[in-house]
């Protein structure tokens, strides 16, 4: 098992119970029974959590999973309260905080592919199906799929692989209603969100979202609702459309840079070791920083600021 090269201290807050640090957020709860999370710079790659940060990553992802909340809420509902800092708060988690429903969450990451690319195409390579889906043959890296597919993953603790399953056993895991509305929330906001992506000039590959029940106690009925991030470069492959071309790696704007820095001679890291990766150096720093940026800014056609 990995997990973070230097596990970061949470910050102590007054009316704050802390729940839980993950790869990239902090959870908390506050007096109200609402949940606080806090989007950190924290970047991770090949499940380990970088010594290294993203200067601005966590108000990038904040404010990106906003927006695109906005853009589905007509689809389904979504968990967000609001923004604002709770009092006592350090100062730099202004732009990087959301107050959320607290909902009964549902123990499977709910994977949308409109591309191959990933561990996807490691699978449609070996036997070609994704997730038991049987595909078309002829495809390769990168290749667009006859539809959009629903390919659901175990959520894994931070240092674990997340491991793709079948549509039938999430319905084992979750029953068979459930499995059926998770398979059309996700492909139906999938389907709307890669829509849109592309009229901005972004192919939108595949992407992960989280749901939970949203049990009001007021004896209506629980209602199933996007929760977590969504649609941001760390839960999604995102590709410029003008350079999309199938039978190669694709260029990307997300942490793929990061990656690709990893397993190169200059990092001089194995990753077959169990050494902790190293540090990143300032320039793949700047790179990807700039990419989460013109991904955000492609995007929501806001400059970053």
């Amino acid at each position: 098992m990995t997990g973070f090269v230097e596990k970061p201290e949470p910050a102590q807050v007054p009316g704050l119970v802390h729940l839980h640090t993950g790869k990239v957020r902090d959870l908390y709860r506050n007096e109200a029974g609402d949940l606080v999370i806090v989007a950190s710079d924290r970047i991770s790659a090949f499940d380990w959590v970088l010594p290294t940060e993203i200067p601005d990553k966590g108000r990038i992802l904040t404010r990106l999973s906003l927006w695109w909340f906005e853009q589905l809420e007509d689809l389904l509902p979504h968990h967000v309260l609001g923004t604002d800092v709770p009092e006592g708060a350090p100062a730099d988690w202004e732009g990087r905080t959301t107050v959320c429903r607290s909902l009964r969450m549902i123990p499977v990451e709910c994977v949308a592919r409109g591309y191959l690319a990933g561990s996807g195409l490691a699978e449609y390579e070996r036997s070609q199906t994704v997730c038991g889906l049987a595909l078309p043959p002829g495809l390769e890296d990168g290749s667009e799929l006859p539809g959009s597919i629903f390919t659901p993953a175990t959520k894994a603790e931070v240092g674990e692989h997340d491991e793709n399953v079948s549509y039938e056993d999430v319905a084992r895991e979750v029953g068979p209603e459930t499995a059926a509305e998770l398979r059309q929330a996700t492909l139906a906001a999938y389907d709307r969100a890669r829509d849109i992506a592309r009229e901005r000039g972004i192919v939108l590959a595949d992407t992960k979202f989280e749901f939970g029940w949203d049990e009001a106690g007021d004896g209506t009925e629980p209602r199933l609702t996007l929760a977590d991030e969504v649609l941001t470069p760390d839960s999604s492959r995102f590709w410029p459309a003008d350079t999309w071309q199938p039978g190669r790696a694709q260029p990307s704007f997300d942490k793929q840079y990061v990656r690709d820095w990893l397993v190169s001679s200059a990092s001089g890291w194995d990753r077959a070791s169990e050494q902790p990766p190293p540090a990143l150096p300032s320039d793949v720093v700047e790179a990807t920083r700039a990419r989460y940026i013109e991904a955000y800014e492609r995007l929501t056609g806001v400059p970053w600021s």
